[in-house]
């Protein structure tokens, strides 16, 4: 018998980023929980009540933690976690789950940027710092909720309930200076450092192949038309040899008819002697 463990996640608000966000309730919803303590006695098996037994935690090995990325001006610039409205202008995402031991665990990307293999590198090592300092905070946040349940007291999702917390982001409307926002993000811009390499344009390197170029939306090179091209071609190559071929008969039987009444000269190599042979004494195999 094994234990089932089901985790739901009802998105109540958000702002963006919810791969991240995710993520890390899901761990620390995980690393929270505590199952029903069991004894085993032969075929007999034991589930101890909460009175009973103190509930234990499961065996978490690691926590796997996402970090989002989003790229602008053709891959140029990048953003650690993205607002809802960054998200909107964005041309490529890029996720990466990884570990407090700097294992990554999976790697997903999407939009329509190529990435280049410096840009994934950075990342990568923007990953390992943010996954250290949020693997840092849950376990203090764990620490935390476990010091005040042992002291008798209110925390997290319990503490959260009479104050009215857990729908919250209520917050009263203000307004946005969007003034100097273009002044702002040129400053951004002008601080930020490009890759070292960035391709203007995708390439089709062959009909029929598809490429996910950069800036643009991915492409997929015409069958019909690559297979027009090929069938034009072998068109052209088979008229050639037929050409060719109408040609050497043409050849053949104007050499033929040239040497109708001329004697021929075989030569025989190894006695060195010359036979001339009259048009009506041709054997009948050469002819």
């Amino acid at each position: 018998q094994v234990w089932q463990i089901r985790l739901d996640m009802h998105l109540l608000n958000h702002d963006g980023n919810i791969t991240d966000a995710a993520s890390i309730a899901g761990i620390v919803a995980l690393c929270h929980f505590r199952r029903p303590d069991v004894s085993v006695q032969g075929e007999e098996v034991t589930v101890y009540t909460p009175e009973e037994r103190d509930p234990v935690p499961l065996s978490i090995h690691h926590m796997p933690i996402c970090v989002s990325f989003a790229f602008f001006h053709q891959g140029t610039y990048l953003l650690v976690d993205p607002t809802e409205r960054e998200e909107r202008v964005m041309d490529g995402l890029l996720v990466i789950a990884m570990n407090k031991h700097h294992e990554i665990c999976t790697i997903q990307s999407s939009g329509v940027v190529m990435l280049l293999q410096d840009q994934i590198l950075r990342c990568s090592k923007i990953t390992a710092v943010k996954v250290a300092e949020i693997t840092e905070l849950i376990q203090k946040a764990l620490e935390n909720d476990q010091k005040a349940r042992k002291e008798g007291g209110r925390f997290g999702f319990a503490e959260s309930i009479p104050n009215q917390r857990i729908t919250a982001f209520k917050m009263e409307s203000a307004a946005v200076d969007t003034s100097d926002v273009e002044e702002q993000a040129g400053e951004i811009i002008a601080k930020a450092d490009p890759p070292s390499e960035v391709f203007a344009s995708p390439v089709l390197h062959t009909p029929g192949t598809a490429q996910i170029g950069e800036g643009v939306e991915s492409s997929w090179g015409d069958l019909e038309e690559s297979e027009k091209e090929e069938a034009v071609e072998e068109e052209g190559e088979s008229e050639a040899a037929a050409l060719e071929c109408e040609k050497v008969e043409t050849e053949d039987t104007r050499t033929r008819r040239e040497t109708k009444d001329e004697p021929i000269i075989l030569s025989d190599s190894e006695e060195e002697e010359v036979v001339i042979l009259e048009p009506q004494e041709l054997p009948r195999k050469t002819r």
